[in-house]
């Protein structure tokens, strides 16, 4: 195999002035002048090639978060579907106690000024929140006030909650 090197006589001529220059330096000079290319290299080195990199890296890395964080709430939310949730009817009394039912809570509700207030004596935290959920999606009732007790054992609590109707 043969290589082939293009002469190119600028830059000739730019490395034999180099030459001429470097020749005419002391050697103390020629310490000083290579301390000086070493350490401008190694300022290029870090601030051109290293940092940036890092910089790239901790974007990306926050980005993976946040996407990360981003699908897990989506899969949390559910599939989308276009059936409607059918609304429940009658007394807001009787929607709570249907629904709590429905989870297999035992719901003790109670006419108050402007609602009911449902009373929860024990479930699990998980099935009086999708409780609520589903009431707030299938019917007229919304949460005003909740007051929410933890049971001696884990994962259970107590709770009564204010609906407005």
């Amino acid at each position: 195999m043969r290589l082939l090197i293009a002469r190119m006589p600028a830059l000739d001529a730019a490395l034999v002035r180099f030459d001429n220059w470097w020749s005419g330096l002391s050697r103390r000079e020629r310490i000083l002048a290579s301390v000086l290319g070493t350490l401008l290299a190694l300022a290029v080195l870090v601030y051109g090639v290293i940092k940036p990199l890092q910089a790239a890296r901790a974007d990306a890395l926050a980005d993976i978060r946040t996407y990360e964080t981003l699908s897990a709430r989506v899969r949390a939310a559910g599939t989308l579907t276009t059936t409607r949730t059918p609304r429940r009817q009658g007394p807001p009394a009787q929607v709570a106690s249907a629904s709590a039912t429905g989870f297999g809570l035992v719901a003790t509700p109670e006419a108050i000024p402007g609602g009911i207030r449902v009373t929860i004596a024990d479930a699990s935290y998980d099935t009086l929140m999708a409780w609520l959920a589903d009431l707030s999606a299938s019917s007229d009732l919304r949460v005003r006030r909740i007051a929410i007790q933890r049971r001696p054992a884990a994962g259970r609590v107590s709770a009564s909650v204010d609906f407005r109707a």
